[in-house]
């Protein structure tokens, strides 16, 4: 699909923005006690909105810096924009960001991007073509792991936003193996690359911008996204948290590890 290269040029040429910024002073506020937003997350906002906005007049747009209208409730298309997942990361110089940029039709997202610029890493996927990574100009087809025993997979876990929760669940599930990593989209890229196995998000707080393009990334490359409760995901909701966490994992025992967390999560119900 031709939105596909679109997609591809906007996370790069925000990307680009964003690196300018990178080893420079700028300001950072705050959204919340725990929630900082940089100089570079609303450049590279207003850039990606502006240029779908002005290419896809009919389709709405929900972006993370951006005030919602709710206009996108009527539209066919929405395009959800995270301009950088990982804003602590950058803060902190350690390179695991990612502009990640997807398109939802009828609830369920159709295309996605992942751009780490630091690395010059971009994860890309559309329904029904599978998924792939491009590093170095070179593509690679995408695909997850094959381990089928729980206690052996490997967990990606949050650098900087890790809940008590998960040490609950990766005990219930006797898993020893864990990675760190910021950013959701890149914890997802461990996954579609078979570096890691299984990802676990307890956290209410993640909304729709975080999850759409990893989901349909993860999707094409075999591997299942759900809430923690085993309900797909669904996007251009009035209330765009993700009220329920996410499970997201390489497939092979993925609601078996559902059935075993179950318990941890009654209150959800």
């Amino acid at each position: 699909m031709k939105e596909l290269k679109i997609t591809e040029n906007l996370v790069r040429e925000a990307g680009r923005m964003i690196l300018e910024y990178y080893h420079q002073d700028y300001r950072i506020d705050f959204k919340s006690e725990n929630e900082p937003v940089t100089q570079a997350d609303k450049a590279a906002n207003a850039f990606i909105t502006q240029r779908l906005k002005s290419l896809y007049p009919e389709d709405g747009v929900l972006a993370e810096e951006s005030k919602d209208d709710l206009r996108r409730l009527y539209c066919r298309r929405v395009w959800l924009v995270d301009p950088m997942d990982g804003t602590k990361e950058f803060i902190d110089k350690v390179g695991q960001f990612a502009v990640m940029i997807g398109l939802v039709e009828e609830a369920h997202p159709v295309l996605g991007a992942v751009y780490q610029p630091t690395n010059d890493t971009l994860f890309i996927a559309a329904k029904g073509n599978g998924a792939f990574v491009i590093r170095n100009g070179e593509w690679r087809t995408l695909k997850v792991s094959e381990v089928t025993e729980i206690s052996q997979m490997s967990l990606v876990v949050s650098r900087s936003h890790r809940a008590s929760l998960v040490d609950a669940m990766k005990n219930s599930l006797g898993i020893e193996n864990e990675v760190l990593s910021g950013s959701v989209g890149l914890k997802i890229g461990l996954l579609v690359e078979s570096k890691s196995d299984l990802y676990l998000h307890p956290n209410t707080k993640t909304k729709e911008w975080d999850t759409c393009a990893p989901e349909i990334i993860l999707r094409e490359a075999g591997g299942i996204i759900t809430d923690l409760l085993g309900e797909s995901l669904r996007y251009n909701k009035q209330n765009v948290y993700n009220q329920k966490g996410f499970i997201a994992s390489n497939g092979k025992a993925h609601f078996d590890i559902i059935e075993k967390t179950k318990p941890l999560f009654a209150h959800l119900r």
